[in-house]
């Protein structure tokens, strides 16, 4: 059996703020760090062989804790543009109440919660997992097929990407899944790459 973690990156400063945040590089709040070293806390007894991030740094800042936290690094980490966060294009950088206030809410609802309608040069959803599930075909799923254990450490939309993947949930469903900031999810697989169970608490 192998084991797939998930862990969203902890808050970052625009989190914070309310902010459209996507590709733009903001690091973690102090909230966030201690969010990061509770997620290490609770993986220190897990087995982790191999761990990919984003480029982006809130993640690989998030990354960097846990390592220390559990005492692994010495373990190979991956860092790829294809775990990045949801471009949201024009938006970002913007107030999210004051972007409702400017374009309608109805507007800003769709941009948000809508499978394949993206914001102004930004992705949607579906973009974002047309880029995500390939690289994890290609460079993670192999590793999990191995019996290795995979953290990914990455965005609240990247992240849905894996999870509509793994647990086949249809648009409707995954733009309603809310993921939080450094909460460990974890898959475990049978030898033909099934998921047996997934949750926030179990042991393999």
């Amino acid at each position: 059996m192998s084991a797939l973690i998930l862990v969203r990156h902890g808050q970052s400063q625009w989190n914070l703020e309310n902010r459209f945040t996507g590709w733009k590089d903001i690091d973690l709040t102090d909230r966030g760090k201690e969010e990061a070293f509770q997620a290490g806390l609770q993986l220190r007894e897990e087995k982790i062989d191999v761990m990919f991030t984003s480029t982006l740094k809130r993640a690989q800042h998030t990354l960097q804790i846990i390592r220390k936290v559990c005492g692994l690094e010495q373990v190979p980490v991956y860092s790829d543009t294809a775990l990045n966060e949801r471009s949201y294009g024009d938006l970002e950088g913007l107030d999210k109440a004051e972007t409702a206030k400017k374009f309608g809410e109805k507007q800003v609802y769709i941009w948000r919660r809508s499978y394949d309608v993206a914001p102004p040069g930004g992705e949607s959803l579906k973009d974002t997992y047309d880029r995500t599930i390939p690289y994890f075909e290609s460079h993670i799923l192999p590793l999990l097929s191995e019996g290795k254990n995979v953290l990914v450490v990455a965005h609240g939309n990247s992240l849905r990407s894996l999870i509509m993947y793994l647990e086949k949930l249809g648009p409707e469903e995954i733009v309603k899944r809310e993921i939080a900031t450094g909460v460990p999810l974890k898959y475990l697989f049978d030898h033909h790459m099934n998921v047996l169970k997934a949750g926030h608490t179990f042991k393999s």
